[in-house]
């Protein structure tokens, strides 16, 4: 990492601090104490009716290109505004709308641009909400969706609601949870995936609008049980997906016919306590090796996930919870053998296990062999960090690194050791309505750059970031 790297980093916090110390002079150990300023409040707004929102901007450097045939460095001003309607009939009907504008700035034809990244003045939900008790059995409760919304389901590996990315995926369809007094739950989803427009790089950096459209040529469906009262203090949960799409009108995919199996079984952290969790992921099916309008060769799609970790929490001060984890997705042997082996983490976001995404996402649950350690830490009640190392192999050498622009030896004699990786975020509630973030990321190259066809061997890379949120 270059010095004027660390300097800008380091500046960026300075700033930040001194702008809480300045502007909130109670400290950041009493912003939760300050009234939280609510739009709903400052206008008057009847119970029943309901106007909330969040703006977030966040400012991105890189430095070294790790992609085939990229070099350079890169910035993007990354913005999104969200604005959420609620209609609220009764206690059990309600209905939902919320806006999404997400666009992106300082980038150039040489960023790393899609539709995770802009999306601009779109609806991203907008569905009723309708709750009920004692359906079936008495003392349970249950809640139905329908329309346009977002979906979260279980440690979010598979199908999430985005946070970190600057573009939220939306889901229109049907969404049943079912759940007993004891936690008990039962979740069946039936989804048409919204798929987001423009999606040319032209358009995208231009911040052009249009509107996004789902299509019965792919749909998302699941079944998910939870029970939070498994022996031993443990929890768990088991689940299965299926995707189905094929080719529309403007719309290209590789024709996947998967299904997704899997369960998780997790014990929560205490403190003065050791934790775990444990998820393992199938999938089968059909898939293409490419979204190519000339592919129309059906893959059998054979591929699995792993997810093991292990932890501890200190009783001391700043709560810190050391806890080592290791992931495994599968990825495909050899392109000519009629079989796909490469994992596919359908619409589940990376960031939580390996590091941040828009103009950075070095790696995905797809063909990856990673250990790693985490320690994080509360200062206090509005401050939040984190430190992680992972080290990371193609878990087949022949097969591609997807989060380097689908960078592949197919003869494997790159090897499998892509490098290592350092991780360091911290988040600060500055005040009810103001959330601040700060995040730098270190990737250094391991032996399968020095030999791969394409590779820019530009050097280690540096990522960083600063953003900050404002709620309404």
């Amino acid at each position: 990492m270059s010095k004027s790297s660390i300097l800008n980093i380091l500046s960026l916090v300075l700033i930040l601090y001194s702008i809480v110390l300045f502007t909130f002079p109670r400290g950041i150990a009493n912003a939760s104490d300050h009234n939280h300023l609510s739009l709903n409040t400052a206008i008057g707004l009847p119970d029943w009716l309901s106007v909330t929102g969040e703006h977030r901007s966040r400012y991105e450097t890189l430095n070294n290109q790790f992609r085939a045939n990229s070099f350079g460095s890169d910035q993007i001003l990354s913005l999104r505004t969200l604005v959420q309607t609620e209609l609220r009939f009764n206690q059990n009907f309600k209905i939902k709308a919320e806006l999404q504008d997400s666009r992106a700035e300082l980038a150039d034809q040489g960023s790393r641009m899609n539709t995770s990244i802009v999306n601009t003045a779109e609806l991203l939900e907008a569905h009723f909400n309708w709750k009920t008790e004692d359906l079936f059995v008495k003392g349970t409760k249950s809640e139905l969706r329908g329309g346009r919304f977002t979906i979260d389901l279980g440690k979010r590996r598979l199908v999430a609601r985005n946070r970190f990315r600057n573009v939220i995926q939306g889901y229109t369809g049907v969404d049943w949870k079912w759940a007993t007094k004891n936690g008990s739950q039962i979740r069946t989803l039936f989804t048409l995936p919204v798929n987001r427009q423009p999606s040319d790089t032209a358009s995208l950096l231009e911040n052009k609008a249009s509107f996004d459209k789902e299509t019965t040529d792919q749909i998302l469906w699941g079944i998910y049980y939870s029970n939070l009262q498994l022996p031993m203090g443990n929890k768990g949960e088991i689940y299965i997906f299926g995707l189905h799409e094929d080719d529309g009108p403007n719309f290209a995919t590789r024709n996947r016919k998967l299904y997704t199996p899997g369960f998780r079984l997790y014990r929560s952290p205490q403190k003065g306590e050791f934790d775990f969790e444990l998820e393992s992921v199938f999938q089968f099916g059909t898939s293409r090796a490419s979204a190519s309008a000339s592919d129309s060769k059906d893959l059998n799609h054979i591929a699995f996930l792993d997810h093991v970790e292990s932890g501890y929490t200190f009783n001391a001060e700043w709560s810190p919870r050391l806890y080592l984890e290791y992931d495994y997705a599968s990825g495909d042997g050899s392109p000519n053998d009629g079989t796909n082996g490469r994992f596919d983490s359908l619409f589940g976001p990376n960031v939580a296990d390996f590091g941040p995404t828009s103009i950075y996402s070095a790696f995905n649950r797809s063909n990856l062999s990673s250990p790693g350690m985490r320690i994080k830490v509360q200062p206090d009640e509005n401050l939040k960090a984190y430190l992680s190392y992972r080290a990371f192999w193609l878990a087949s050498a022949t097969d591609t690194w997807s989060g380097a622009s689908r960078l592949r030896d197919t003869t494997g004699n790159s090897g499998t050791f892509l490098g290592h990786q350092l991780f360091l975020r911290l988040n600060l509630q500055a005040h009810p309505n103001i959330k601040m973030e700060v995040g730098i990321a270190y990737r250094i190259d391991g032996d399968f750059q020095d030999t791969a066809p394409n590779f820019s061997n530009e050097g280690n890379t540096a990522y960083s970031y600063t953003q900050a949120s404002l709620s309404f």
